[in-house]
């Protein structure tokens, strides 16, 4: 017996009204990460309070405005994740806010339960800090919202990674359980989106492959397909490898978040697999990335 029952919430299971999907604290059974996504067409607006949670406002297809505080801010977005990043705003605990789409779209809304109270922040695309990982058939593009950048955040962490089809990401696996010098205690959601065969010309659904097995003390067992808005809570374990599926390009949203004050990721890799990474030093980065344009 496996746990994916437990941890995969399949697309469509936490909707209602104008949410795709809406991921509380409470429905994932741990003390700090959540996610929703609105589903917005042209005008339509949705009134939302972040409570006891901090978040962004981070288009995953079009742009909207933000109402809060009596400001209203301009959200250019993307016509995808699979073409560009986006700019967004951080919006702190204890804030009612309005987003409005423009030419309808989908607004992703990666949260965490906040400690502290920081101001409002606009966040302009060109301080998205965009790098590659990996190679050969392990390379990926990494895009980091909110992670080693100059947002600051009370305990959210948010990065998005796009993977060729064919490619394995998240590897090799890692995990971040334990409070000590090498790595924080992090509740993670993985949130997928799957392109369209051919480059999305085809129409042909995809899929990929998440895995997650036992760190020491952490028992969990989890080897399932996802498809597009299919999300894996990870509480603990080794996460890896994210495989996408050959002909089907793979983007997933990772949202972070745990007791630590200090708003930081660090990890330690399964020491198992730890040595492929030695192997990147002679491989070329797979030619097809970066799949979006990748600030300086």
């Amino acid at each position: 017996m496996n746990d994916n029952d437990k941890y995969v919430i399949r697309a469509g299971e936490t909707a209602h009204d104008q949410f795709e999907t809406d991921l509380t604290i409470e429905r994932a059974g741990w003390e700090f990460s959540a996610i929703a996504v609105l589903g917005l067409e042209a005008g339509q607006s949705q009134t939302r309070n972040s409570g006891d949670t901090e978040l962004l406002v981070l288009p995953f297809e079009g742009g909207c405005t933000v109402e809060v505080n009596g400001q209203t801010y301009e959200i250019k977005g993307r016509e995808s994740v699979f073409t560009g990043i986006t700019d967004y705003i951080y919006i702190p605990r204890g804030t009612e806010f309005t987003v409005t789409s423009k030419n309808g779209g989908r607004f992703c809304l990666p949260a965490a339960k906040a400690t502290k109270d920081l101001p409002v922040r606009y966040c302009p695309v060109e301080e998205v800090v965009t790098m590659l990982r990996g190679a050969g058939n392990c390379s990926r593009q990494v895009n980091n919202y909110a992670l080693g950048n100059e947002l600051e955040t009370s305990h959210l962490l948010v990065t998005e990674v796009l993977t060729p089809g064919g490619n394995w990401s998240s590897y090799p696996p890692h995990k971040h359980d334990e409070h000590n010098e090498n790595e924080r205690v992090l509740e993670e959601i993985y949130y997928y989106e799957v392109r369209e065969g051919n480059g999305g010309k085809n129409g042909k659904e995809g899929f990929a492959l998440q895995r997650i097995y036992p760190s020491p003390g952490k028992p969990i067992d989890v080897c399932t397909e996802v498809r597009s808005r299919d999300i894996v809570i990870m509480p603990y374990g080794y996460h890896g490898p994210s495989v996408a599926a050959p002909g089907y390009d793979l983007y997933y949203l990772n949202v972070m978040a745990g007791p630590a004050e200090d708003s930081t990721w660090l990890m330690t890799n399964d020491p198992h697999h730890d040595w492929v990474r030695e192997s990147w030093s002679d491989q070329a980065i797979d030619p097809r990335l970066p799949m979006t344009p990748m600030n300086d």
